[in-house]
């Protein structure tokens, strides 16, 4: 275990390394921040000395040089735009990501798991081609495109629910959250189920494929002849054959919720990450723009860690190295 622990630690440290090497240079070759920042009355004196001011006059090899000095500490930078810690802009935004992301995670599975088990156990019905039709339009409609519609029906025509902003929260361990109060979840409600539409296919297909494999089999053939209750073979060994492959999924998607809710945030007003990262590319913002993708990067690493590390729960068979017994 310690010597898997550290060969995926060093591997993320060797991909935040490159990812930030790429990022620092492409930012450098885009364009200068200071020609977005600066207004257009200003002289070529505070030009200089802005350009002096926020390092940009060095190489840039020495300007990523003293960002790897100060990352080794902890230190991603100040933001050019807020003239305060990227990492702390970052960590602001999180709660509110996150709550978005798990929220969309809870609706993907709720719905998911139980219309991909009904489109499995009966493939022929007219309910089954329903959920299979749905699940099509889930992957073929385009984020913005159901974002805007929902606010246009829920917030505009029916008005219902609100079409903008997080709502009232409360602390809980210091952690601003909104899902705790009547007035955060009608404010998540719709950015949720707009994220989480993707993700409900996604799991319906998944899970019924799961199902569908797994009445094949031939421990559920004997189960049958048995006269075991069909409900207890569908929970019992259907629905627990089709768990690793969900738990692939689910861990790879969390981590793909959380990166890119751009979209929805932007839509919504949703005060979290997705409309910070989007302020700093417009700008440039470099210090903002590596903090988020090297905060990204890890979170993605400590969830399919974590993915891996499920799997020995799941299924014994399943070792910590990849292999099986």
């Amino acid at each position: 275990m310690t010597a898997y622990l550290l060969r995926r630690g060093g591997q993320t440290l060797l991909t935040l390394l490159v990812m930030s090497i790429l990022v620092f240079v492409g930012v450098y070759l885009v364009g200068n921040p200071v020609d977005v920042m600066i207004s257009a009355t200003a002289t070529p004196q505070e030009r200089a000395e802005l350009i002096v001011r926020m390092g940009l006059d060095q190489p840039v090899w020495v300007q990523y040089w003293h960002f790897l000095k100060g990352a080794l500490s902890g230190d991603l930078g100040n933001s050019f735009l807020y003239n305060r810690p990227a990492l702390g802009l970052i960590f602001e935004r999180m709660p509110a990501t996150l709550e978005l992301a798990f929220s969309a995670l809870f609706l993907g599975l709720v719905f998911g798991i139980p219309l991909g088990v009904i489109a499995g156990l009966r493939p022929s019905k007219p309910e089954s081609r329903g959920i299979m039709a749905f699940s099509i339009l889930g992957f073929s409609l385009p984020t913005f495109w159901v974002g805007l519609m929902m606010i246009l029906l829920f917030a505009v025509k029916l008005d219902i629910l609100p079409a903008s902003g997080r709502g009232e929260t409360i602390d809980v361990l210091g952690v601003p959250l909104s899902i705790f109060t009547a007035d955060g979840l009608s404010h998540i409600f719709l950015p949720a189920l707009n994220l989480a539409l993707f993700k409900i296919s996604l799991v319906i297909r998944l899970t019924r494929a799961g199902v569908s494999e797994a009445l094949q089999s031939e421990y559920v053939r004997f189960a049958r002849a048995k006269g075991v209750s069909e409900w207890r073979i569908v929970f019992l060994h259907v629905l627990k054959n089709t768990l690793i492959p969900l738990i692939t999924v689910v861990g790879l998607e969390l981590g793909a919720l959380i990166a890119f809710a751009v979209v929805t945030e932007t839509i919504f007003s949703w005060p979290g990450m997705g409309k910070l990262i989007i302020d700093a590319i417009t700008t440039l913002d470099r210090p903002v723009i590596l903090a988020y993708l090297m905060i990204t990067v890890l979170m993605f690493t400590v969830i399919n860690l974590i993915v891996d590390l499920t799997y020995t729960l799941v299924d014994p068979r399943v070792k910590i190295d990849g292999g099986s017994e």
